[in-house]
């Protein structure tokens, strides 16, 4: 069984979004897109509702692209146990209120038991500063929550004998 890994929102953002002018930006879509190509055949992908109520959002056309790039994933319940989770999340954290639906990601792939949750939302998903606490929280609610990353991060090694 492969490893299962939640993708965020902004991964499928990056996949699907024209280039960036930006440098890091394009720099950041080019790796989603070489992760989309090259990794994602080594995980289990899922999303959750929440995913799908943010690709739905804004530009009719790029939404449409969002949401085709995820038209095949599973998709996990967001649960009242996962729901309690992202609350306290957001209080004792603390995560500002503007953050909930980032706690929602988060406390989704922690209650369904997933090994990676995909991101680069770094400001209050992948932000070290942060990661120690969300950790502790779900720990105290029985949970492990998953390991936290950008797709530069999850690359799984293949070459054994070097």
């Amino acid at each position: 069984m492969n490893p299962k890994v939640y993708i965020e929102t902004t991964i499928i953002s990056y996949l699907t979004a024209w280039r960036s002018p930006q440098l890091v930006m394009a720099a950041n879509q080019e790796t989603t897109r070489n992760w989309w190509d090259d990794e994602r055949h080594n995980f289990d992908l899922f999303i959750s509702e929440a995913v799908i109520q943010e690709a739905s959002a804004g530009d009719a056309d790029a939404a449409r692209r969002r949401l085709e790039a995820i038209e095949t994933i599973p998709e996990l319940p967001i649960t009242d146990e996962a729901r309690d989770l992202a609350q306290e999340l957001i209080e004792k954290v603390p995560l500002p209120e503007k953050a909930s639906v980032d706690a929602l990601h988060v406390a989704t792939a922690t209650v369904n038991g997933m090994d990676y949750l995909l991101t680069w939302n770094c400001r209050h998903i992948a932000n070290a500063t942060l990661r120690n606490a969300m950790a502790g929280i779900c720990r105290a609610a029985g949970y492990e929550m998953p390991v936290i990353c950008t797709p530069l991060e999850l690359i799984q090694e293949t070459d054994h004998d070097g």
